[in-house]
């Protein structure tokens, strides 16, 4: 009883100043997610799967100060991609910064502009992937994200745009808190990639809805802020249909705290799901990739692939599972977690897990953790490379499975190069 009334007393003081709905479809999605969350309260260090990361700085009433931090003039990501942007300020959309939210194949609306509309696409699918992901695994923060939220876009793909979606996350104040909802619905048939980078906020609350229609293929490519003192907690819930593919990958350097959750639901027969993240972790940094995926038709395959290079005590978590249901037999599930420890210091904190209730499956998972190999180190040596860049190759060289998730090669080159920054800038 106290762990509860503990629980709910930080959802109570989290609540306070909530902004509620203009009534109609989003009022009546956010009361819902309300109605959700009351029983559960917010997260705290004995649940289960925040048994690795210490919840509280993403649930107290106000965001923990985080410093802003310069770049220096260095290039955005995705900057030399040709691209539709859409920019958030301290999680506020900014049309003067954005790009005309129109391109051939493609219905693009803000939510708050949404909302006046009872008849949007989105008035009986906002919210509702969220509300399914609440089982078996119950996700307060990404509830608190539903009835809270203000800003966001809402995407409908009907065709096959000419070039990606880019959301854009700057942030000039280092108090900002910032909760945002974004929803994609692929039509059958449909193609598109999403791209996402930026630190949003001292403290971020972001949620991506995504369902996937028959034939559809989604790609989904995006790199958090290197600010540094930032918290961030990010959700995807996504439902595969028949002979659907998504596809999402996430690098992450710098954070103070980040967690990644993703909940993948595979519906339809010959559904495909690839997930996958690099990150890079230095000093007091704590990142969480928490991953779950469930199969649910026949002939489905997924991919978990998670690296985590670490160094001076940073902390890497990942929570993984899959789940095949009755009946999805011929399912082929995959899921690898490794980390790489710069030093003695650091820490990886692995919970892989299958349950299985179908006979004809093929599924495995794996999760390792050591150090830079030192034959191979050697090798490069004895051929003339200096140390810090054969340790920068061997970086590289873990961390590619997890880049080779990307389709598109400008994106996964761009995130490469975003690697190759890190390690220089810490090679000292």
């Amino acid at each position: 009883m106290g762990l509860m009334k503990a629980k709910s007393d930080a959802l109570a003081a989290r609540l306070v100043g909530r902004v509620a709905g203009q009534g109609g479809w989003l009022g009546a999605a956010q009361t819902a997610a309300l109605d959700r969350l009351q029983p559960m309260g917010l997260p705290g260090k004995r649940d289960e799967y925040w048994r690795y990361t210490d919840p509280s700085s993403l649930t107290v009433p106000s965001a923990p100060k985080a410093d802003l931090f310069d770049t220096k003039g260095e290039p955005r990501p995705f900057s030399a991609i040709d691209r539709l942007k859409i920019v958030f300020v301290d999680g506020v959309f900014d049309p003067a910064q954005s790009d005309a939210l129109t391109l051939e194949g493609l219905e693009i609306a803000h939510l708050s502009d949404a909302a006046a509309d009872a008849g949007h696409w989105a008035a009986d699918l906002y919210g509702t992937l969220e509300a399914r992901g609440q089982v078996p695994v119950e996700r307060p923060l990404a509830a608190l994200n539903t009835a809270m939220a203000q800003s966001g876009v809402l995407i409908r793909v009907t065709g096959k745009p000419s070039k990606p979606v880019s959301l854009i996350y700057l942030r000039t104040s280092n108090t900002s808190d910032a909760t945002l909802h974004h929803f994609v619905k692929m039509e059958p048939g449909s193609e598109m990639t999403l791209l996402e980078n930026g630190p949003a906020a001292a403290r971020l609350n972001k949620v991506l809805e995504v369902d996937v229609a028959e034939g559809a293929r989604f790609h989904h490519v995006r790199t958090q802020g290197r600010d540094h003192q930032r918290r961030a907690a990010t959700h995807v819930f996504a439902r595969i249909a028949k002979a659907a593919r998504f596809k999402s990958f996430t690098l992450t350097a710098n954070g103070r705290l980040t967690r990644n959750d993703a909940y993948i639901e595979l519906l339809g027969d010959d559904a495909v799901a690839h997930i996958a993240g690099a990150c890079m972790g230095d000093g007091d940094f704590h990142h969480d990739d928490t991953v779950f995926v469930t199969h649910a038709g026949q002939r489905c395959e997924s991919r978990q692939v998670f690296k985590k290079v670490l160094k001076n005590g940073a902390v890497g978590v990942f929570q993984g599972k899959i789940l095949v249901k009755p009946g999805a037999q011929k399912t082929d599930g995959y899921q690898i977690s490794q980390s790489l420890l710069l030093d003695e210091a650091s820490q990886f904190l692995a919970k892989p897990e299958l349950e299985i209730y179908a006979d004809d499956v093929k599924c495995s998972h794996g999760s390792t953790s050591g150090a830079i190999d030192e034959t191979a180190l050697y090798y490069l040596r004895s051929r003339g490379v200096p140390l810090k860049a054969a340790q920068s190759l061997l970086v590289l060289a873990f961390l590619a499975e997890a880049i080779a998730e990307i389709e598109d090669e400008a994106i996964a080159d761009d995130i490469r190069d975003r690697l190759e920054g890190w390690l220089h800038r810490h090679e000292h």
